[in-house]
């Protein structure tokens, strides 16, 4: 993929995923039993986000432990799977679908461009621990013994909470809207 659409999307990643929140929140249709369902999986993505957050000192050192043992992109894995998450507890499929789209064109070529750093940054490291660990889809198998751990300060360097804020409002909202309905 272009290297220029790489770097766009990088870029507008955020502001558009703000934008697809926005339009969510017009569309989406919460049932109890949805609320619930998507819920407890948007919560499931952001544990394994916070995980990953917990285990990642981003610029100093190569994750390989934690969720990084099992896949090259716990992150963004996570991300996906809390915004699943939300697709269900809004009740429309059709805003599983949007953010399936908008998960493969603007967070994919990220995914690679961030790869191509990583690869430049840790070089061979990297090239092993890439032969090695799947580059989204988690696998059990797939293992690198390093003795990273989660460590708290991580998590905070890393503003991870920030997600964890921003279920916490979407449940809310969600919930008020259904209950006003």
């Amino acid at each position: 993929m272009d290297n220029r659409y790489g770097a766009w999307a990088a870029r507008w990643r955020v502001p558009m995923g703000f934008a697809f929140g926005a339009v969510y929140l017009v569309f989406a249709q919460p049932t109890p039993r949805l609320l619930l369902a998507g819920s407890v999986l948007a919560a499931a993505g952001l544990a394994l986000r916070a995980f990953a957050a917990g285990c990642l000192r981003k610029n100093q050192k190569l994750a390989t432990g934690g969720p990084y043992a099992h896949t090259r992109n716990p992150l963004y894995l996570g991300s996906l799977i809390v915004g699943m998450g939300f697709a269900i507890a809004g009740g429309s499929w059709l805003l599983g679908v949007a953010l399936l789209i908008l998960f493969g064109l603007v967070y994919w070529p990220v995914m690679r461009r961030e790869e191509a750093h990583l690869r430049q940054q840790f070089g061979e490291d990297y090239s092993r621990y890439a032969g090695a660990v799947p580059f989204f889809l988690p696998s059990p198998r797939a293992r690198i013994a390093d003795g990273q751990r989660f460590r708290w300060e991580s998590y905070r360097r890393n503003r991870e909470y920030q997600a964890a804020v921003g279920y916490a409002a979407g449940v809310v909202f969600l919930w008020v809207k259904m209950i006003l309905r």
